[in-house]
């Protein structure tokens, strides 16, 4: 990709974090829409993990958010612009609003200038982020109670009955 796949979303009229795929497979989507624009771009479950965490902590130090939105279903889970590589959170006083950036990933060997996305929220539509992330994260294949790694719905070779590979800490 390239700066030019880069998005200025400023003020939001919906932004969702979704998955697509089944446990185990899913790709987890950090979604934007205003206007007609909407902005889908890919997210590791780890980043969604902790994007929810450190905006829960920027929320209490705000006012209280008053209505949550309550449809955050994936408005369309079309192919992602990209993968995000690098998330940055500031607010803005001024206009009481969360900015989110996410930053392309790019590898060392690509020459081109990394796409960034900006979506600017409301602390209501960042909170509900924040919620649905973290259920996201949790509806998760549950872990084996033997040795930590997550049960496939196909099966499992824990480690500690057959030894195929070392237990999860």
């Amino acid at each position: 990709m390239s700066g030019a796949d880069s998005h200025n979303l400023s003020s939001v009229d919906r932004l969702t974090v979704g998955t697509v795929g089944p446990p185990g497979r899913r790709t987890f989507l950090l979604q934007g829409r205003q206007g007609t624009l909407v902005v889908t771009l890919k997210m590791e479950k780890a980043q969604v993990a902790a994007l929810s965490a450190y905006l829960a902590k920027v929320l209490e130090d705000l006012p209280s958010p008053d209505h949550l939105p309550e449809d955050l279903d994936l408005e369309d889970a079309d192919e992602p612009s990209w993968a995000v590589g690098t998330l940055g959170v500031t607010y803005d006083e001024l206009t009481d609003r969360v900015l989110l950036v996410a930053e392309e990933a790019v590898t060392e060997e690509e020459e081109e200038e990394a796409a960034v996305a900006r979506f600017g929220a409301t602390r209501e539509q960042i909170a509900a982020l924040v919620i649905r992330g973290a259920e996201l994260v949790q509806a998760g294949r549950p872990p084996c109670p033997l040795c930590g790694y997550p049960l496939d719905p196909a099966g499992h070779a824990c480690p500690r009955s057959n030894g195929h590979r070392p237990p999860a800490l």
